[in-house]
């Protein structure tokens, strides 16, 4: 990157979290998901620094440089919402535009619903909004018999982090691959094979050009540091999350928005996906924009990031 980041630790919501920062300017906040770090955020906080924004990309909450508490239940989306609402107060702001990819975009998504006077824009990419609903996806997997479906996979504490966590750089090496745009025919990990997790996830023989060895390694070396535990406990609240999200289910996000995601993201065919961005014009009445990137799949802002750095700064300067 020839914009370096600086890196630094500060508290929030009672949290030591480390976050990426460059630039000067109005405050966006960049959210990734799983397994990721602020690292999958490179290219974009480069663009946002150089067109006159403030990028922050934090590690969340069990990853990386921030801390990882052990209890399963300190990761439900009121710690992960009080997080980026803690983080835009240490970093001495008013308001962001929040950003979030996978995981990240569903924290996106509640911040801007349960905090709207903080968060004045949003964008999700890959995961759609969707309004807090009386069923959550587990229970709509379990319902639909699909107990090899990885999300269920994860819920049992042990299992998907004593795979992962054997040598993070290959985990990672597959699951990135298996999800990318470049993922031979047959690759995957959603659904769970009964040898495991990654058997059906090849490593590259060559890591791809959107992600170079040095950066592979990098990221590799804060899971092997943080382990996997952290960011698999997201996926362990998901019930608990239905039940707290309670009174604010059906409720529409009505601040600016802009949706991003790879055309080829198996996540935008998931149970769910279709119905939830055909229902945008009801749930997002501020949507700005639907983008669909070719060639892209799940990791779109690493696999395509100009592509995704030209409809990230549109939407930013139409606000």
């Amino acid at each position: 990157m020839s914009v370096q980041p600086e890196l630094q630790t500060v508290n929030a919501n009672g949290l030591e979290m480390r976050v990426a920062t460059a630039g000067e300017g109005p405050l966006v906040l960049l959210c990734h998901g799983w397994p990721e770090g602020w690292r999958s955020w490179r290219r974009q906080i480069e663009a946002l620094a150089v067109a006159g924004y403030r990028a922050a990309a934090p590690d969340m909450r069990g990853y990386g440089g921030t801390q990882a508490p052990e209890a399963v239940d300190a990761y439900t989306i009121m710690h992960l919402v009080g997080d980026v609402v803690g983080l835009v107060e240490a970093l001495g702001e008013k308001q962001a535009v929040i950003v979030g990819h996978d995981w990240g975009a569903v924290v996106a998504w509640h911040a801007a619903l349960l905090r709207p006077d903080l968060f004045r824009a949003v964008v999700g990419m890959s995961v759609p909004y969707s309004p807090p609903s009386a069923r959550s996806l587990p229970e709509v997997l379990r319902r639909m018999g699909m107990e090899n479906f990885y999300i269920l996979y994860f819920q049992e504490e042990g299992r998907a982090e004593s795979e992962l966590d054997l040598d993070p750089e290959d985990s990672l090496a597959k699951v990135y691959l298996a999800a990318s745009g470049d993922a031979p025919k047959g690759a995957g990990f959603a659904l769970v094979p009964p040898e495991g997790l990654l058997a059906n996830a090849p490593r590259p023989a060559v890591q791809p050009d959107w992600l170079p060895q040095a950066e592979l390694a990098a990221m590799a070396a804060d899971f092997r540091r943080a382990g996997f535990r952290g960011g698999l406990n997201w996926y362990r609240n998901m019930d608990r999350n239905r039940d707290l999200l309670s009174a604010w289910r059906g409720q529409p996000i009505r601040q600016p928005s802009l949706f991003v995601a790879g055309a080829k993201d198996a996540v935008i065919r998931f149970p769910g996906s279709a119905g939830a961005m055909d229902a945008f014009a009801q749930t997002l009445p501020g949507l700005r924009g639907s983008v669909l990137v070719e060639g892209a799949g799940h990791w779109v802002q690493q696999e395509r990031p100009d592509a995704v750095n030209a409809a990230l700064l549109e939407f930013l300067r139409g606000l």
